[in-house]
């Protein structure tokens, strides 16, 4: 599903935000060897956080059915994640950084989910049918510091966009429903006698 995510992103910012150009857009970790052997400007997408948005946690089973409105499996809801992206630019002038920061975040800003025509079809995410939030350069509901973020990395500190869609997450498998009721057998008692008849209901 992760790959699915990152795929929508690239799709999303590369024709909406870059306009096709020779910006490329990465997901590879910051770091400061591979800030030494870029060459040309980009964009870095790291995900660097991935954890359940608990609270919106659902139970129970979901009857999944077909066109005629027949129940035919059942599945537990969707689990739902959090992924963080770190968003950085990269190029050899600040005013030039500070540019594409911009457009990826107009970009960002006018968008509440990650539009369908970006998803890949037939994968998780599509099959799901499900919205995808994504929220853009909001405040990280985690304390930990950015700059903690780029102690580890072993980088220096840089202007970013903190990004985090909201992405579900099959939790098991359909479970196949048993065959459709069709019929419906009564007893009626009086009191403490059972009448012998027994009524037989056609529930088709």
């Amino acid at each position: 599903m992760f790959h699915e995510v990152d795929e929508a992103l690239r799709k999303l910012v590369t024709t909406r935000a870059l306009g096709g150009g020779d910006v490329r857009l990465v997901f590879d970790a910051p770091t400061r060897d591979w800030a030494a052997q870029r060459n040309t400007p980009t964009v870095n997408a790291y995900l660097y956080d991935i954890r359940e948005d608990v609270a919106r946690r659902e139970h129970g089973p979901v009857r999944v059915r077909e066109e005629n409105g027949r129940v035919t499996r059942y599945r537990q809801p969707p689990r739902l994640y959090r992924l963080s992206y770190l968003i950085t630019a990269w190029t050899k002038r600040p005013e030039d950084e500070h540019r594409l920061l911009s457009a990826v975040l107009g970009c960002l800003l006018r968008h509440d989910t990650l539009p369908a025509d970006m998803v890949p079809p037939g994968g998780l995410l599509a099959t799901a049918g499900m919205s995808i939030p994504i929220f853009a350069a909001v405040p990280p509901m985690d304390p930990r510091s950015i700059s903690d973020l780029w102690s580890a990395l072993g980088g220096e500190l840089k202007p970013s966009l903190d990004l985090v869609v909201v992405a579900p997450f099959p939790a098991s498998p359909e479970i196949p429903a048993g065959p459709p009721v069709t019929e419906l057998e009564v007893t009626v008692r009086d009191g403490v006698h059972e009448v012998s008849e027994t009524q037989r209901k056609s529930l088709a």
